[in-house]
């Protein structure tokens, strides 16, 4: 888009957002002169789109009374996936400049639906990422069977197999509205193993971690903080109670140590001969708990898989000794007996 005509976008924008701006003002925020802002106002017109100017030494332009551009026709699955898409892009410094993914941001928010901006807006206050670009992803991560979610208007695909399910946007929309709104909400659920519930919670934040979508929530009937699947919750209800969360929460930090004590196959021990700040810079949080002790780092950890855990131990570069399961040595050695043959290819 060449230069003159994104200025002219420019002042459109201006010219809606703030109503009446003077001629000097327009002129500093385009960085053009005076005769330049008044060319691109007749381009405008030129268009069919009505600016009323004002003569004089503090003159000024707006957009006639009563005209506006028409709202952006997003659905609420559409506008949801480029809010998501853009807020992704800022964590992982995808953007070509900082103030792009912001302007951007701003743009989608203001001529979107006025009640679906408010939605879109307490979606982004209630978002947490759990890991960002690069993170490795931990071998107690495995694929499970994920309930459906409810059928959108337009059905979508089903995912590939080992894709986890994603949640109704519906879902993800009226939980970020009630945690905007510190009110609580009534769900129904479905547990791993398909048992339904209905659950009465507090919810406290939303958290995208490792493809999934989880909400850390207090649960009234187990009088528990909970770490529940977006994709398994079929329904979501406002009530009046109020839920305001505890003071200093983090729901990605709780999630994270849930996932951490999620009960897998194998309960692995290892201490490392490495500082507890370079495992930590090397292993996020959901990955292993580290305890420092005399002889090292201790690491714990839950995995599905042993020849998962022992190619992340191999890539910590750092001595180790097995405490448990001794499989584990069995795997360890596998796995070098593997690198041995692959360098000695080569």
């Amino acid at each position: 888009m060449s230069r003159p005509t994104t200025r002219v976008l420019e002042l459109l924008e201006l010219l809606q957002d703030r109503g009446r701006v003077s001629g000097p003002e327009l002129a500093a925020r385009l960085g053009v002169d005076l005769r330049t802002v008044r060319r691109y106002v007749a381009k405008l017109e030129e268009l069919g789109l009505p600016v009323d100017a004002d003569r004089g030494r503090n003159g000024g332009y707006r957009l006639a009374p009563g005209w506006k551009l028409p709202p952006l026709m997003l659905s609420d699955d559409e506008a949801t996936a480029v809010v998501l898409g853009l807020l992704a892009a800022r964590r992982d410094g995808l953007a070509t400049a900082a103030p792009a993914v912001d302007g951007a941001l701003e743009k989608v928010r203001r001529v979107l639906p006025a009640e679906l901006r408010e939605r879109v807006r307490a979606l982004e206050a209630a978002l947490g990422f759990s890991q960002r670009r690069g993170e490795p992803t931990p071998p107690a991560i495995r694929d499970e069977r994920a309930a459906a979610p409810p059928p959108a208007r337009t059905p979508a695909p089903a995912p590939p197999a080992g894709v986890p399910a994603p949640p109704a946007t519906e879902t993800v929309l009226a939980l970020a509205d009630a945690i905007a709104r510190e009110r609580r909400v009534e769900i129904a659920y479905a547990d791993r193993a398909g048992s339904r519930s209905t659950r009465q919670l507090d919810p406290y934040g939303i958290v995208f971690h490792h493809g999934r979508w989880y909400l850390s929530a207090h649960d009234h009937g187990r009088d528990a903080l909970r770490t529940l699947r977006l994709d398994r919750i079929a329904s979501v209800r406002l009530l009046r109670r109020a839920a305001p969360p505890p003071a200093g929460f983090d729901p990605v930090a709780a999630v994270a140590r849930a996932l951490a004590r999620v009960p897998w196959r194998w309960e692995v021990e290892v201490v490392l001969d490495a500082s507890l700040a370079e495992l930590r810079a090397q292993l996020p949080p959901h990955a292993a708990e580290l305890e420092p002790r005399e002889d090292g780092v201790l690491l714990r950890a839950r995995a599905e898989r042993l020849d998962g855990m022992a190619r992340l131990l191999a890539g910590l570069g750092a001595p180790l000794r097995v405490i448990g399961p001794p499989e584990l040595r069995d795997e360890l050695a596998r796995l070098a007996d593997r690198l041995a043959a692959a360098a000695a290819a080569g």
